[in-house]
């Protein structure tokens, strides 16, 4: 195996840990907080709403949105990092 395939390899691995990252706190988020965890934090107020409901209907939102933002901010670290950047 080439040092260029080294790089390349070590790269992805990297990328695949963090897809697999911001994958699980999106599937904690939209399915455990607005499924499977709905009726205990139902019992939490978050600005006038049960924070099931919530999170069900926003919350699961959000949360993507801002992982969409970090994952972007990672993978142009990770650039650099490997000397793929632009």
């Amino acid at each position: 195996m080439t040092e260029k395939q080294k790089h390349a390899t070590a790269y992805w691995k990297e990328n695949l840990r963090y897809l697999l990252i911001c994958l699980s706190i999106w599937f904690l988020v939209s399915y455990g907080a607005g499924i499977l965890f709905k009726d205990v934090l139902d019992n939490i107020k978050f600005i006038g709403f049960p924070l099931g409901f919530w999170f069900a209907h926003q919350g699961a939102i959000y949360v993507f949105i801002i992982l969409v933002f970090v994952y972007v901010r990672l993978m142009n670290k990770l650039d650099k990092k490997y000397g793929f950047n632009e």
